[in-house]
């Protein structure tokens, strides 16, 4: 499975399909392969996903860049919160042993998103704040305040589409593996 949701990643990565530019940031649902695969293999192969996720933003961010793209060339921005996906989605999905299968598997998928979200535009933050007011041209006392906004106004719809992508698919997953 993880070789074929990697491959699933490239794809996503290296076409319009994945990431959806909406300047000067993107929407993602690259992260959703990673979301299954921690679901179905565990932590260390949806952690390993989170790995190709983060190559695949950090050569994306190099190879079709925008005005703010400089923050994904550090993997620390790029890779490590893509690693982290992984890990909160497999926790998350067993935080809730006995509870109902697709309201684990959605909480799984928004938390997971959620992780991506944060932890991308959290450490892009962090560590870049200032050059990223300045290459927009904007007052670095209210680029938290332009952060928080990318982040909240492209989670919720990554979150949904996630849920309602990673669901069926899991259950798919399961059924195949029996």
């Amino acid at each position: 499975m993880f070789a074929m949701f990697s491959a699933i990643s490239i794809i996503l990565g290296f076409t319009p399909l994945g990431i959806i530019p909406i300047p000067p940031v993107s929407a993602t649902i690259i992260h959703i392969p990673v979301i299954i695969v921690a679901i179905l293999e565990g932590p260390l192969m949806g952690a390993l996903m989170g790995l190709v996720f983060g190559i695949i933003s950090f050569a994306t961010a190099i190879m079709r860049p925008t005005v703010i793209s400089f923050i994904a060339y550090n993997p620390l921005v790029s890779i490590a919160p893509r690693i982290l996906i992984g890990l909160v989605a497999y926790y998350v999905y067993k935080l809730f042993p006995g509870k109902k299968e697709s309201l684990k598997i959605g909480a799984s998928a928004a938390l997971g998103t959620l992780m991506n979200t944060v932890g991308f535009l959290g450490m892009g933050y962090i560590i870049y704040g200032n050059k990223i007011a300045e290459a927009l041209g904007r007052d670095p006392s209210t680029i938290g305040k332009w952060v928080l906004g990318i982040g909240v106004s492209h989670c919720w719809l990554e979150m949904l589409v996630a849920i309602v992508i990673t669901i069926p698919i899991v259950f798919a997953g399961k059924k195949i593996r029996r």
